[in-house]
C-alpha cells in the first residue's frame, strides 16, 4: 500500500495537480498561488483593491464571523445594522478624527445625475455614525454601559500596494462600539476587548501573537490610547489584527454624548472602539497555518471538517459513504464527498491543497472489515478507526487538532525576537526575518523624529510597548543616542 501511494504521488505532481511551492524560501509566490489555487478569490475584478470572494473562504469566514458574535454577545453586545454612508458634517466633528481618515474617504458625491446637496463618506469605521445615534439613545448612567457591534463592510482608498485578503480597499469586519460613565469602566472594556482577542484569535483561530500599546504618533485617529494585537508572518513582516481603543473626550463633547449620573450631574461619556476584521485575520490563518502542501485550517474554522474519499464510485462504496456523511452532520460536524471521477490519490492531494482537516478513505476493505482509514492533515498521518468508534474518534481528535495547530504557531515567535542597540542591528534584525527589540527615547511626542527615521531608513515601524509585561529601558536611545524612556519593538508590517 504504501509503495503504491508513493507511486500515485509521484504521477501527480508531475501532472501539476499537487501545491508544492516552498513557503518559507518564496513566500509572497507561495501566497499568491494559494488564493488562485485553494480558489479562496478573485482577483480580476475591475476595481482596484476590491476582490471577489470564492465560497471556499467565504465558508470560513462565515464561522470565524459566527464565533467571534457569539463572544461579543456573551459579552452583553448588542448588534446593529448601520448606513453605509455618512454624512460629511459627521464626519468632521472631530479634528483628529477627520485628518486621519479624510484621503482614505470614497465620497458619494451624486445621487443619479443629480449632484447632492452634501457629501456622503462610504464608511471607513463608523464612530461618526454610532455616536450620533448614542446622543439620541443615552441619557442615564442606567443606561450605561452601552455595548454595541455591527458586521459590516468598510472602505479606504488606501493608496499603498493592494494585497489580497491583507490589504484592500474594501474589507470584512466586526467593529464595536461602546459608551461607558468614566474612563476607569472604559479602560475595563478595553482590557475586555483584548481577553477577547485572546480568546477567539488564540484559543479558536489558532493564531499567535503580541499586544502592544501604539506609540502617540500610531494611535487610531481620534484615539486618547491604541491597543493591537500583532500577528507574526512566516516571512517575519507583522500583521496588525484587532486593534482597541480608548476615544479621546472630543468625540463625546462633538456629538454630545452626554448621561445624567447618579449626583443628578450630566456628564459625557467615555467611548471604546474595537475592530477585528475578518478578511484580514483570514489572512493570517492562511499564512500561519498553511504549508507546502496548502492550506491547513483550524477545526473550528475549516469550511469542509471531514472529505470522505470512496475509493472508486462502486454503489455500495457511495451509499456507504452518504451514510457516514449524515451521521455526521446529524453531529454538525460538515462533512462532504468527493464522488468526482480522479484517481484516488489525485483526491486525497487535492484536499490536503484545500486544507481540510479529516479525510476518511473508503474502499472495499474498508467496508467489509467496517474499519475506516483516517487522515490527519496537521500530521500528516493515517488512521483505523472503527466505524462506530468514529465519532467518538473525531470529538477527541478535533481538539487534540487544534491544540496541535495551536502549540506550532505559538513557536512561530521563538527566536525571533531580537535584542537591538543600533541602527544597524535594528536593520540586520529585520533583514533576518525577526522583530528588534530595543531602548527608545519615547513613545510620546518626542520620539516622532526617531519614529521617522525607522521609517525612512530602515523601512519599519516603531510597533509600540509590550503589554503583558512592563519592561524598563537601559541605556541610551538605539537611533538617537538619548536617554531611553521606553523599550519597543520595531518590525516589518503589512
Amino acid at each position: 500500500m504504501v509503495k503504491k501511494e508513493k507511486k500515485e504521488v509521484k504521477k501527480i505532481k508531475s501532472e501539476k495537480v499537487t501545491f508544492n511551492i516552498d513557503k518559507n524560501s518564496n513566500f509572497s509566490e507561495w501566497f499568491s498561488e494559494i488564493i488562485k489555487t485553494a480558489e479562496l478569490a478573485d482577483l480580476r475584478y475591475n476595481v482596484k483593491g476590491c476582490i471577489v470572494f470564492q465560497p471556499w473562504s467565504v465558508l470560513s469566514m462565515e464561522k470565524m464571523y459566527r464565533y467571534y458574535e457569539k463572544a461579543l454577545q456573551k459579552k452583553g453586545h448588542k448588534p446593529y445594522w448601520f448606513p453605509t454612508l455618512i454624512p460629511e458634517k459627521n464626519f468632521r466633528i472631530e479634528s483628529a478624527h477627520v485628518s486621519k481618515f479624510n484621503p482614505e474617504v470614497f465620497w458619494v458625491t451624486h445621487g443619479g445625475e443629480d449632484k447632492l446637496e452634501e457629501k456622503y463618506a462610504l464608511r471607513p469605521t463608523s464612530e461618526t455614525a454610532f455616536y450620533q445615534m448614542f446622543a439620541l439613545w443615552l441619557s442615564s448612567y442606567k443606561d450605561l454601559p452601552f455595548k454595541t457591534y455591527q458586521r459590516a463592510n468598510v472602505f479606504r482608498y488606501d493608496t499603498k500596494a493592494t494585497r489580497p485578503f491583507l490589504r484592500s480597499r474594501e474589507f470584512y469586519w466586526i467593529e464595536t462600539h461602546c459608551a461607558h460613565a468614566t474612563e476607569e469602566d472604559a479602560m475595563k472594556q478595553v482590557k475586555e476587548d483584548m481577553e477577547t482577542t485572546k480568546e477567539v484569535m488564540h484559543g479558536i483561530f489558532c493564531l499567535p501573537f503580541m499586544f502592544f500599546e501604539r506609540p502617540i504618533w500610531d494611535k487610531f485617529g481620534g484615539a486618547e490610547r491604541t491597543f493591537a494585537a500583532d500577528v507574526l508572518n512566516p516571512d517575519g513582516k507583522l500583521v496588525q489584527q484587532p486593534s482597541t481603543h480608548l476615544i479621546n473626550l472630543d468625540f463625546s463633547k462633538g456629538f454630545n454624548v452626554k448621561f445624567k449620573d447618579k449626583d443628578e450631574k450630566e456628564k459625557y461619556a467615555r467611548m471604546t472602539c474595537y475592530g477585528p476584521a475578518m478578511s484580514r485575520i483570514f489572512a493570517s490563518v492562511i499564512t500561519v497555518h498553511g504549508d507546502n502542501k496548502g492550506l491547513k485550517f483550524p477545526w473550528k474554522i475549516a469550511p469542509v471538517q471531514v472529505i470522505i474519499i470512496p475509493i472508486t464510485n462502486d454503489e455500495k462504496l457511495i451509499k456507504k459513504s452518504e451514510e457516514l456523511k449524515e451521521i455526521l452532520e446529524e453531529k454538525d460536524i460538515d462533512a462532504d464527498i468527493d464522488k468526482s471521477d480522479k484517481r484516488p490519490g489525485e483526491k486525497f492531494y487535492f484536499w490536503e491543497m484545500k486544507g481540510v482537516p479529516l479525510r476518511i478513505e473508503l474502499g472495499k476493505k474498508e467496508l467489509e472489515a467496517k474499519e475506516l482509514t483516517v487522515f490527519r492533515r496537521d500530521l500528516q498521518t493515517k488512521e483505523k478507526v472503527r466505524e462506530n468508534n468514529l465519532i467518538s474518534y473525531i470529538e477527541k481528535t478535533s481538539k487534540d487538532y487544534d491544540s496541535n495547530l495551536i502549540k506550532n504557531s505559538d513557536n512561530l515567535f521563538k527566536g525571533r525576537i531580537v535584542d537591538a542597540k543600533s541602527k544597524n542591528e535594528i536593520t540586520k534584525a529585520l533583514d533576518d526575518g525577526k522583530i528588534a527589540r530595543c531602548s527608545f527615547c519615547s513613545v510620546e511626542k518626542e520620539g516622532i523624529k526617531c519614529a521617522e527615521i525607522v521609517e525612512k531608513d530602515i523601512n519599519a515601524e516603531v510597533r509600540g510597548t509590550k503589554l503583558d509585561e512592563k519592561e524598563k529601558p537601559k541605556g541610551k536611545c538605539a537611533v538617537c543616542g538619548k536617554k531611553a524612556d521606553a523599550i519597543v519593538y520595531i518590525g516589518r508590517a503589512y
